[in-house]
């Protein structure tokens, strides 16, 4: 699903135009990221959670000339689909 289906699908489920939902997805959308920019968790019960988590540097191998490289270190978000959902993709 892309962001224009997202928006279709709100705006159906929820019975508003299109432009309301794509209102509404790009402020829950800049909502999120800044939340996650400083260093909040997102919880929304029933969905799920979205936490900022640190990798830390690490040993690779560069695939192409199989050369040994250092991957540095960065912030990556991850999900995790709370109980209702796990329960639903079973």
């Amino acid at each position: 699903m892309n962001k224009t289906e997202l928006i279709n699908g709100i705006a159906i489920e929820a019975g508003i135009s299109k432009v309301q939902a794509k209102a509404a997805v790009e402020a829950a959308v800049k909502v999120m990221q800044t939340a996650l920019l400083k260093g909040d968790k997102i919880s929304v019960v029933g969905f799920g959670t979205l936490a900022v988590q640190e990798k830390a540097e690490r040993a690779g191998v560069n695939p192409a000339t199989g050369a040994k490289i250092t991957i540095p270190a960065k912030k990556v978000v991850k999900f995790k689909a709370g109980a209702e959902l796990a329960e639903k993709l079973k």
